[in-house]
């Protein structure tokens, strides 16, 4: 059993569960409600938004913000500055209700500065390209890149090689 590291600065709210063995950096915000595997990694600068759901072996880097309403698998990486949204047409004057949700399944990599919009579950093991606008669903082993996001090959199942269309 690996021993649990929370950095002195990071703000960890009430009722949250952090696996064994995960690490969470500076200025990390993790909110209420927050399920965190084992052997995960939070960067430094990260927030978590309300009844997140994060597997285990996760590593999120530092900057990148994920809303409420976003579950992620097992073994996900998501690069620096990487933004999850919750609301498809958020408004200043009219109160916010109901997020759409959005799943990561395992193996996921996303690439820094992507923004994941709402609603756009990501398949096993797909890979999104830096800078991408995931705007449509991605399926198993699929290869995304562009803004908005285009397919524009597939992961190898042994994942040594993408095979661009």
């Amino acid at each position: 059993m690996s021993l649990t590291f929370i950095h002195r600065t990071a703000g960890i709210d009430q009722d949250v569960e952090i696996g064994d063995g995960t690490k969470i950096w500076r200025f990390t915000h993790i909110s209420k409600g927050v399920v965190i595997g084992k052997d995960c990694i939070i960067g430094e600068g990260v927030f978590i938004g309300k009844d997140v759901k994060i597997g285990d072996g996760c590593k999120i880097q530092n900057g990148s913000q994920i809303f409420s309403g976003v579950t992620l698998g097992n073994f996900v990486f998501i690069g620096p500055n990487v933004t999850f949204t919750n609301i498809l047409r958020p408004r200043a004057n009219i109160e916010q209700k109901g997020y759409v949700e959005t799943y990561i399944k395992d193996g996921v990599t996303i690439g820094a500065g992507a923004v994941i919009i709402c609603g756009n579950d990501i398949g096993k093991k797909a890979f999104i390209a830096a800078g991408t606008v995931v705007t449509k669903p991605v399926y198993n082993f699929g290869v995304m890149r562009g803004n908005p996001g285009k397919i524009v090959g597939r992961i190898t199942e042994d994942d040594l090689k993408i095979r661009y269309y």
